[in-house]
């Protein structure tokens, strides 16, 4: 019995993360009053407290050997440039605290909230509105570009200068409000969207004012801010997409007649956003010195410059068709283009810094454009079917009463509930001064994929609806576009393999990265100090495991709304961090090489930042109604947790016995289908739906499509009465099953129903089979179309 109290507090210690001299002191003094011990336990106790409490006699015995051992056999992990550069950029956030199995709720609450200015919000209200006002998804699809009098708003109004800084005449936007101007531009229209948020994300712009001289910002942010100067980025070649670091576009140095240093650029470059009508070109290229003109080295490095896409040598006059979107999407050919050293950004100190520029731009960009561009159209597609799905019926009942279709609507709602709340937490923190590097490859590849999860449910309950193209589709064109979100800024496969948990490991875990560093300059006392560390998180974490285990995380004293799904995800960090090190100690640097290990890894702790968010943004904005998405979101993502959990397991030797273990004390299941039902009914409520559906553009116009929709459900359920009087006569043949004319004539002839309530239900009737009516062309005027 004293020896299973002795253990228990040895594990406490270890739940509590206590320094190691504490478990010495523990033992030596239960040892003393509970056990009767000779002079052999005396000894080796002693000699280990020698050993292991002091630094240098550890270092001399244990560390030293260690570091041998590893660099005899090879296992120290390598670490490229490029790899350096991507783990440099950025800053750590909550997501470190899941490799440490800790999850703190009080700084994840604490997290300031950004809230828009006026000046924003009035731009929201009136030149955004006015942009959308001014062409529809359809009208830019026939003239497969936007208009003259829109490209000229788009400039004036400064809509490329949002994250221009006013000293540069730029419009000087948080990443929030940059976001929600996307977002409710994508809701008119996608081109309309990715026009306007791709120069506001990677390009001349953000480079040059980060990484520009004063000269070179003096030079072109006035004039990119006022339209003057439409921008593009050059960086995907045929052979280096996904590896940007392939690339050959070349520039090379030499002297001109005159004597000056200039640079000769060859390139071919494809998938150039605005590169057609570009007029300053941003281009990524590698730099050489073949007759040592600036030093000794002749490979100097990826290298960005900033030069008039007018330059002789230059060709940008094709386009490609992305899977038939019209935004402008070009190749962009160089030969022998000659520019001046001062087009370098940066200048001379921006030579071979390309790679970090980049990784550093690409970090941001992934944490606001995209997910921006998936959350408009998740709730454009939210209330689309949401509001289509009552006024469509079959069988006598309106299809939102079938479970099939309450599972999809259901979950359409809660993934836009969760891409609300991811986006808002960590744009919170961008604007904060948090560069969230990890964090973004997460929002990146989350946004993207829920929005494809949202879109292609979407087009299952819309039917025949989704199908037919025209005016009155609001979602056929984004469900073209959509693979295109999941191919840019670094594509899904790649960003789930390799980018989420393969550099979130070594970025975010406490000592994986300085036990690296201290190897690489042989610096052993740095390297005790962090291996023994790192043994403590192992042990910490084994004991936070096993208590959680046992108790299914109900020992997490957690406060504040949904307690239960904090302890779950209390537990789930601790046992992230175990497996972690666990997978790290049994396939050492080859872990890097299990891509789908990788995946699964990064599966878990995407899914516990969507927790995060989740909660937090209840906690930010509590709404009753909103509860049960919160819980359709903690179920599904900790059934998906456990989902990975169970293939890490299976795919580690050494761990799969572990399995029936794992599976009889799950984290979660998916939610009953009765919380699907519960939903859609919330879903019924107007005011509701357009609550969690703000910021979509609504035209005022009677005849736009989503407005008609809007008045069609406000109609329907005002004569919802009605035509219950009207479905009972008719089962109780009270009157004849007729044309809606004749039938209300009879109601009205039988006092059932006023003529007022007949004029306003016909009225409502005739706007929903509108609704659910579809586009249809003369032959003719088919051919034509595009």
């Amino acid at each position: 019995m004293e020896a299973l109290v002795l253990l228990l507090i040895v594990l406490g210690f270890g739940f509590f993360s206590f320094p190691l001299y504490s478990y010495f002191i523990a033992v030596g003094l239960y040892s003393v009053i509970f056990f009767e011990v000779g002079t052999l336990f005396w000894v080796i106790f002693a000699l280990l407290a020698f050993v292991f409490l002091s630094p240098s006699v550890r270092i001399k015995l244990i560390s030293s050997k260690l570091v041998n051992f590893i660099n005899k056999n090879g296992l120290l992990p390598k670490i490229s440039q490029t790899e350096q550069a991507a783990l440099q950029a950025g800053t750590n956030w909550v997501e470190a605290d899941f490799f440490k199995a800790e999850v703190n709720f009080k700084a994840i609450n604490a997290q300031k909230v950004t809230t828009l200015t006026q000046e924003e919000q009035n731009f929201l209200d009136n030149e955004v509105n006015e942009l959308c006002n001014m062409t529809t998804d359809w009208e830019i699809f026939q003239n497969r570009d936007l208009s003259p009098q829109v490209w000229q708003f788009i400039k004036e109004k400064k809509f490329f200068g949002m994250i221009i800084p006013k000293e540069y005449e730029g419009l000087g936007f948080s990443a929030t409000a940059h976001s929600k101007v996307i977002e409710k531009l994508v809701s008119r229209s996608q081109v309309l969207a990715i026009t306007i948020m791709v120069p506001n994300s990677l390009g001349p712009a953000e480079l040059i004012l980060k990484h520009g001289t004063i000269n070179q910002k003096e030079k072109y942010l006035k004039d990119l801010a006022n339209g003057k100067l439409v921008p593009c980025f050059g960086l995907t070649e045929p052979n280096a997409g996904s590896d940007a670091t392939s690339i050959t576009s070349n520039g090379v140095i030499f002297k001109d007649e005159n004597g000056e240093i200039k640079i000769r650029l060859n390139f071919e470059k494809r998938y150039i956003t605005l590169g057609n009508v570009a007029t300053l070109i941003g281009l990524a290229f590698v730099l050489k010195d073949p007759e040592h003109l600036l030093g000794e080295n002749e490979d100097l490095g990826i290298t960005f410059a900033v030069f008039d896409s007018k330059l002789e040598g230059i060709n940008n006059s094709k386009r490609h068709d992305p899977l038939g979107i019209p935004f402008v999407n070009s190749p962009l050919y160089g030969k022998d283009v000659i520019i001046n050293m001062e087009n370098i950004i940066g200048e001379t100190s921006g030579i071979g810094k390309g790679w970090q520029m980049l990784v550093e731009s690409l970090s941001i960009g992934r944490g606001i454009s995209l997910p921006s561009v998936s959350l408009g159209g998740s709730k454009l597609a939210l209330n689309v079917v949401a509001s289509y799905s009552q006024l469509r019926e079959q069988f006598g009942l309106s299809i939102n009463h079938f479970e099939g279709i309450e599972e999809k609507i259901a979950k359409i709602a809660a993934f836009t509930y969760m891409l609300n709340a991811s986006r808002n937490y960590t744009l919170d923190a961008i604007d904060d001064g948090v560069k969230p590097g990890v964090i973004n490859s997460i929002m990146k590849y989350h946004a993207t994929e829920k929005f494809r999860t949202v879109i292609n449910d979407s087009m299952d309950v819309l039917g025949g609806s989704a199908i037919i193209r025209g005016e009155n589709n609001l979602l056929a064109h984004a469900y073209f576009a959509l693979p295109i979100s999941i191919t840019v800024e670094g594509a899904n496969i790649l960003t789930r393999n390799l980018m989420q948990f393969g550099q979130g490991l070594i970025k975010s875990h406490p000592y994986i990265y300085k036990q690296i560093e201290a190897l690489n300059s042989n610096n052993v006392e740095a390297f005790d100090k962090v291996f023994f560390s790192h043994v403590g998180l192992v042990y910490s974490a084994f004991c936070k495991s096993l208590a959680y285990y046992l108790t299914r995380g109900q020992i997490s004293c957690q406060k504040g709304n949904f307690q239960r799904y904090k302890q779950k995800l209390s537990w789930v960090s601790a046992e992230f961090t175990l497996l972690t090190n666990v997978a790290l100690g049994i396939l050492g640097p080859s872990l890097k090489k299990r891509e789908n290990i990788s995946a699964r890894f990064g599966d878990i702790l995407s899914n516990c930042y969507l927790i995060t968010a989740t909660l937090r943004e209840f906690e930010v904005n509590p709404n009753e109604e909103d509860e049960l998405l919160v819980d359709y979101i903690c179920n599904y993502c900790f059934n998906e947790i456990q989902i990975a959990r169970e293939e890490i397991i299976t795919n580690i030797g050494y761990l799969d016995y572990l399995l029936p273990i794992v599976k009889i004390n799950p984290f979660s299941i998916k939610a009953k289908d009765k919380l699907n039902a519960k939903i859609v009914k919330n879903l019924s409520n107007q005011d509701y739906l357009q609550k969690l559906t703000s910021s979509l553009f609504i035209s005022k116009d009677e005849n736009d499509r989503l407005a008609k929709l809007q008045l069609a459900v406000k109609l329907n359920k005002e004569c919802e009465n009605s035509f219950k009087i009207l479905k009972d006569a008719i089962k109780n043949e009270t009157i004849k099953k007729d044309s809606p004319e004749n039938m209300t004539k009879e109601l009205l002839e039988k006092n059932l129903l006023s003529k007022e309530e007949i004029e306003k239900m016909l009225e409502a009737h005739a706007l929903k089979q509108e609704i659910i009516s579809v586009d249809s062309f003369d032959a003719k005027e088919y051919k034509a179309l595009r």
